[in-house]
C-alpha cells in the first residue's frame, strides 16, 4: 500500500513544488530537490510537519488565503471554512478536481454503511460557510442518491420532513441526532416506528464512537449509527465499516501516521498526522491534526487492510481537562455521564476551588430533579476515573441544546 500512497504524492508534488509558494518554502531545506526522489517511507518521513499554526498565521499574513495555494485562484470553484472552535476560522478552497475527491471520499463512507443510490437521505445540517456535512451532500449526488433540502429548516419541521419523504439515512453531528430524536418524542413521534430511517451517520465530535452516546442515538432512531472523521483542512479520512469494530484510516486517500505529540516519534497512541493526496490545489502535508487517538494491532473482520483507530478519535490534545494531577478527554467524561440513563442532558465545568481545581457537572434528568440520578453520576465517574466530582441536578430545560457540535465543557480557569 505504501508504494502505492508514494507514488500518488510524487504525482501531487509535482505542481505543489513548482507553484505553491506555502511548500515550496517548506520543502526548501529538506534535502530533496524534487518528489521524484522520496521513494521510501523514511523519505516521506523527513518531510516536516505542517500544523494549523503555521496555515492560520500564514493566511492572516497573506490575506485571505494565504499562499497554500498551487494554482491561479481562477482555477478554485467553491470555499469554505474551519468552524473556529479551536481557533480563527480558516478558509479553504477547492477546484472542481479536489471537490470531487471529497464527494469520492464520502462516497467511501456510504458504501462502508451500505447506503446506496436507492437510499433517500437528509443532511441535518445548516449548510453556512463552515464545511460541515456539504462534502457528504456532494457525495450523495456522485452516489445519485435522494437528498432532501432542509437548512432553513427548524428542528420538528426537519422531523416533519423526516416523515413525510421516507427519509432512510440520516447524517448529523452526534448531538444533534440526540436533539432530534428530543424534538420528536415531544411532538409525540416514535422514530423507532413512524419513520423509514435505518442508518444515521455522524461527524464533527466524538460522540458515535462513544458507546453510552451510540447507544442512546441507536435507541431514539431504531437505526444503525455510524460514525465518521475529516477535517476541513484535510478531508474526510476516517470510516465506519459495517462491523463497526472502530474507525478506518481510509490509507486510499490518505498517508497516516501516528506520533508521540512531544516527542514526534511514531507510537501506537498519540496525535494522528495525515496527508492529504487528492486535493492538489490547497494540499496538507504531514498535518499534525492535534487528534489523539489509538491504533488497534489487529485486523477488522470486514476484511479491510486499512488500520483502525480503537474509539474514533479519542479527543483533541487541546481540549484535555486536567483536573487535580488527571488529564481527562470530555469525550470520556461523556460516555461515562450518559451511561446512567436517566440523564438527558449535561455541562461540565472546570473551576478553581478554595483549596483544588473542581469539577461541576450540572445534569438534567428524564426522571424531573432526581438526586438519586445525581449520585449515581457522582459514583459512576468517581468509579471508572477515581475524580470526585460535583453533581447538580437543574430543571428540564435549563441547559442548552445544539445543532451542530456541542459545548458542553467549559474550563473557567482558562479564563482568568
Amino acid at each position: 500500500m505504501i508504494d502505492i500512497q508514494l507514488n500518488r504524492l510524487r504525482e501531487m508534488l509535482i505542481p505543489v513544488w513548482k507553484s505553491n509558494d506555502f511548500y515550496k518554502e517548506k520543502l526548501r531545506d529538506t534535502g530533496f530537490s524534487n518528489p521524484e526522489e522520496i521513494q521510501t517511507l523514511s523519505d516521506y518521513q523527513n518531510l516536516p510537519f505542517t500544523t494549523k499554526d503555521e496555515l492560520s498565521t500564514d493566511q492572516v499574513a497573506h490575506p485571505p488565503y494565504g499562499t497554500n495555494l498551487t494554482f491561479p485562484q481562477e482555477k478554485y470553484t467553491c470555499i469554505h471554512q474551519t468552524s473556529g472552535t479551536t481557533g480563527s476560522p480558516i478558509r479553504w478552497l477547492d477546484t472542481r478536481e479536489s471537490w470531487d475527491w471529497w464527494g469520492k471520499c464520502w462516497r467511501d463512507i456510504y458504501s462502508a454503511a451500505e447506503v446506496t443510490s436507492a437510499d433517500r437521505l437528509m443532511i441535518a445540517f445548516s449548510f453556512g460557510p463552515f464545511i460541515g456535512f456539504w462534502s457528504a451532500y456532494h457525495g450523495a449526488q456522485q452516489l445519485g442518491a435522494f437528498t432532501i433540502a432542509n437548512g432553513g429548516m427548524t428542528s420538528d419541521q426537519r422531523i416533519r420532513a423526516i416523515l413525510t419523504n421516507d427519509v432512510t439515512v440520516v447524517i448529523s453531528t452526534p448531538t444533534y441526532a440526540l436533539r432530534l430524536a428530543e424534538v420528536a418524542k415531544k411532538e409525540g413521534v416514535d422514530l423507532n416506528t413512524d419513520s423509514k430511517v435505518r442508518v444515521t451517520i455522524h461527524a464533527g465530535e466524538p460522540g458515535a464512537s462513544l458507546q453510552s452516546t451510540k447507544q442512546r442515538i441507536e435507541n431514539g432512531w431504531g437505526a444503525k449509527a455510524y460514525d465518521h472523521i475529516g477535517a476541513t483542512e484535510v478531508g474526510a479520512w476516517g470510516v465506519m465499516c459495517k462491523a463497526q469494530n472502530g474507525v478506518h484510516l481510509n490509507e486510499d486517500e490518505f498517508i497516516c501516521e501516528v506520533i508521540d505529540p512531544d516527542s514526534g516519534k511514531h507510537a501506537d497512541e498519540g496525535e494522528l498526522v495525515i496527508t492529504n493526496l487528492g486535493r492538489v490545489g490547497m494540499p496538507v502535508i504531514r498535518y499534525r491534526t492535534g487528534d489523539f487517538v489509538k491504533l488497534k494491532s489487529e485486523q477488522c473482520p470486514c476484511g479491510s487492510e486499512h488500520r483502525i483507530l480503537d474509539g474514533g478519535v479519542v479527543g483533541r490534545l487541546d481540549n484535555a481537562i486536567i483536573i487535580r494531577g488527571l488529564n481527562v478527554y470530555p469525550a470520556t467524561i461523556e460516555n461515562i455521564i450518559l451511561k446512567v440513563q436517566d440523564v438527558s442532558e449535561f455541562a461540565v465545568r472546570a473551576y478553581s476551588g478554595d483549596t483544588f481545581d473542581e469539577l461541576e457537572i450540572q445534569i438534567e434528568t428524564f426522571n424531573p430533579m432526581s438526586d438519586e440520578t445525581a449520585s449515581d453520576v457522582i459514583a459512576a465517574i468517581q468509579g471508572e476515573l477515581g475524580l470526585r466530582t460535583i453533581v447538580k441536578t437543574v430543571s428540564n430545560g435549563t441547559l442548552p441544546r445544539y445543532e451542530l457540535k456541542s459545548r458542553r465543557f467549559t474550563d473557567d480557569r482558562k479564563n482568568k
